[in-house]
């Protein structure tokens, strides 16, 4: 009897509902992992200065949407010999924070709680943004157009068998 009531039983019931699929053709060319320190403050004249310290890591990746690419868009000459292929301009696919790995440093001269966390939720983003504008900053979007000629090219002349000329849109 004493072993019935120390006997716990945990039941989970989920009902998990597809909202969205999405068919993708993004070839992914470079990736650049990046870590900012930022710093935040809110410059006050009576009251101390409020000041957040923030470490972000995230990762920003350019690609090439193949989806867009059409039969228009290949070109044989030189007696079939040569294809040329127009592809897309190089895009961001997606920026992202590393929540697992960014972490905020020091918050300092804050009184109240909600003014805390309004000032963490503020880095974030902005920590969100300068990760882009500086993968842009970077090009990144022109390191992809070159790993295109170096990893791209390469594998449509192995699968064709002829030599391929890249060009972008």
């Amino acid at each position: 009897m004493k072993h019935q009531f120390g006997t716990v039983r945990t039941e989970v019931k989920e009902d998990v509902m597809v909202e969205k699929i999405t068919a993708m053709g993004k070839l992914e060319l470079v990736k650049y992992s990046m870590k900012d320190v930022l710093e935040k403050k809110q410059i006050h004249t009576i009251l101390p200065d409020e000041r957040v310290l923030f470490v972000a890591v995230g990762e920003v990746t350019a690609c090439i949407d193949l989806t867009k690419v059409t039969k228009q868009n290949i070109t044989r000459s030189n007696g079939d010999s040569v294809v040329t292929v127009t592809l897309p301009q190089p895009e961001i696919c997606y920026a992202k924070l590393d929540h697992q790995r960014s972490k905020v440093y020091d918050v300092s001269g804050v009184i109240l709680p909600s003014t805390t966390k309004a000032m963490v939720e503020d880095i974030y983003k902005l920590a969100e943004k300068r990760l882009l504008d500086n993968a842009k900053q970077q090009d990144i979007t022109g390191k992809a157009r070159q790993n295109a000629q170096v990893i791209f090219k390469p594998l449509l002349e192995g699968i064709s068998g002829k030599t391929v000329v890249l060009n972008f849109k």
